[in-house]
């Protein structure tokens, strides 16, 4: 079924989208949430987690990209089931990694002026990842929003482990270069 019909059932409150959801795209949101978490059971959660929110967000929300949206939900339910298993732990883990690899760029901030603007901040990093030349901004998503590992993201590519930090590094340089620009640093 396609995506622009399983959202239909979501605005028809149809229990059937969610079924729809779950055969089309499960197993690409348990790949998810499993990068991210290494567990198959926290896994499944999130993936359940991501159906719930979605059938309260859908209506009145309609995602333009039906697959991003479910992978954006699974994507941050994973990363607050990690963040809290690992509360008490530092270092180690894919997550770790990435967010260490991004804390060059934004600096970690607790006040609630920075809170208010994290959404501010979220839709000038998309900004400038839709900025980026294809390439450079598929490995710079599939590095810190799916998490994924260097290797994998280097033999997707079929390009040396090396090339692909350099590209990191270069797209790390440029966001920090623009969130200057833009005054978020």
């Amino acid at each position: 079924m396609d995506d622009d019909r399983i959202v239909e059932l979501f605005f028809q409150r149809e229990q059937r989208g969610i079924a729809e959801t779950q055969q089309k795209y499960g197993n690409y949101l348990h790949a998810v949430a499993y990068r991210i978490l290494g567990n198959t059971e926290d896994a499944e959660e999130c993936v359940n987690d991501t159906l719930h929110q979605v059938w309260n967000r859908i209506p009145p929300e309609r995602p333009s990209v039906f697959r991003m949206f479910l992978a954006k939900f699974t994507r941050n339910c994973a990363i607050n089931r990690y963040r809290k298993s690992h509360a008490a732990k530092r270092g180690g883990g894919e997550v770790a990694l990435a967010l260490e690899e991004l804390g060059e760029c934004i600096a970690g901030n607790s006040d609630p002026e920075h809170s208010a603007m994290s959404g501010e901040l979220a839709a000038a990093v998309r900004e400038f990842v839709k900025s980026l030349p294809e390439r450079e901004g598929n490995i710079f998503l599939r590095r810190y929003f799916f998490t994924e590992n260097v290797s994998v993201i280097a033999q997707k590519y079929g390009i040396s482990y090396n090339n692909v930090n350099v590209v990191l590094c270069h797209a790390r340089k440029k966001l920090r270069e623009y969130l200057v620009k833009e005054q978020f640093l």
